[in-house]
């Protein structure tokens, strides 16, 4: 194991540990429950946007599962809290990008990630892709929803809980 695997393996031991943004709020914008089916992870995740709604405020969650499912979301929520909704977007493109690269993410990939390049390695491993994928699909689908709400003329993406990427 390379000093960077052993480095990108601490990032996900210590955020599955330490979770950021672990618990849920009594309101908020949007909210999605995502189940992966192969193994049993879940996330419930709610996304707060600002009043302006161009925004996350910040993102609350709870789930169970595995390491990675749960390091993910702790990184995710460093990664768009307080970010435009583009920006978040962009971000989740570039993680879904990064899970289906077996090669290795671009130096560009690995600067916007930050600790979220900690989970390159998982791309090699088809059926932990899912795990590392459940809170961005959440988050994604909350922002959807949120976003419905404050316009009623639109309707928000069904993800059916499936914890499959939207593509």
């Amino acid at each position: 194991m390379t000093t960077m695997d052993q480095l990108y393996q601490q990032v996900i031991l210590d955020h599955s540990r330490e979770r950021h943004g672990e618990g849920l709020e009594p309101a908020s914008s949007g909210e999605s429950f995502q189940v992966n089916p192969t193994c049993g992870d879940e996330v419930r995740l709610q996304v707060h946007l600002t009043a302006a709604g161009d925004r996350i405020d910040r993102v609350t969650w709870e789930g169970q599962g595995c390491a990675i499912s749960q390091a993910s979301t702790s990184v995710l929520v460093d990664l768009v809290d307080g970010a435009e909704l583009a920006t978040a977007d962009r971000l989740g493109e570039l993680f879904r990008d990064m899970m289906h690269t077996r090669s290795g993410p671009p130096a560009a990939t690995v600067e916007h990630l930050g600790d979220g390049a900690a989970f390159a390695g998982v791309a090699k491993y088809p059926a932990r892709v899912k795990c590392a994928m459940l809170g961005w699909v959440a988050l994604r689908d909350a922002t959807a929803r949120a976003l419905a709400a404050a316009d009623p003329s639109s309707t928000p993406e069904n993800s059916t809980d499936t914890g499959e990427p939207h593509e």
